[in-house]
């Protein structure tokens, strides 16, 4: 995985946010703990999370209460400078800790591409919006999520994914992923 796939996932997310109204940010949403507002919020602090675990910065900026703001400017910085830390010369060579332990940077890079993009599928599926998002991008993920997400981090409150979930007969790929994430399709 490169940083470009990282860009992907935030231009498929910045297309998705710049069609969400101020009336819709309490709408309910396949990631059972939060809304549309919370989504946001939670998506542009990772963006700040993403590139905190690659410089080992502080973590100041937490995205909470961007959704009552210009979410969509703060989305866009907050991934510019999330994406600049990944492409910085020798980035993807780094061991980084985002918090919970050294790892790879592409690990990292990992996590912070399939939750952009997995956030983005909720925030389009609870607006009413196509979530047929990114087709290739979304098989990669997934084929990658396959690879990586262990049965231990599993559980039944989702704490970090709950189990996975049936899909419908031809869902696409970006539902497949969030089923395989534990999202009810």
């Amino acid at each position: 995985m490169n940083p470009d796939v990282l860009a992907q996932s935030q231009q498929v997310a910045a297309d998705v946010l710049a069609r969400v109204t101020a009336e819709q940010l309490s709408l309910a949403t396949p990631c059972e703990k939060w809304n549309v507002g919370q989504i946001i919020d939670h998506l542009i602090g990772a963006q700040h999370w993403a590139r905190c675990g690659m410089t080992g910065a502080e973590m100041t900026e937490t995205g909470d209460g961007s959704s009552a703001g210009d979410f969509q400017s703060d989305f866009a910085a907050a991934a510019a400078a999330s994406l600049a830390a990944f492409g910085e010369d020798g980035a993807l060579e780094r061991t980084v800790n985002a918090g919970f332990g050294d790892m790879p940077a592409t690990a990292l890079l990992g996590m912070a591409t399939t939750d952009t993009f997995t956030h983005a599928w909720d925030i389009a599926t609870a607006t009413g919006q196509s979530n047929d998002l990114a087709p290739e991008l979304a098989a990669q993920l997934l084929a990658g999520a396959r690879q990586t997400i262990q049965p231990g981090f599993r559980s039944e409150d989702g704490s970090i994914f709950k189990a996975e979930q049936p899909v419908p007969e031809g869902a696409n790929a970006a539902t497949q992923l969030a089923a395989f994430l534990g999202r009810t399709v």
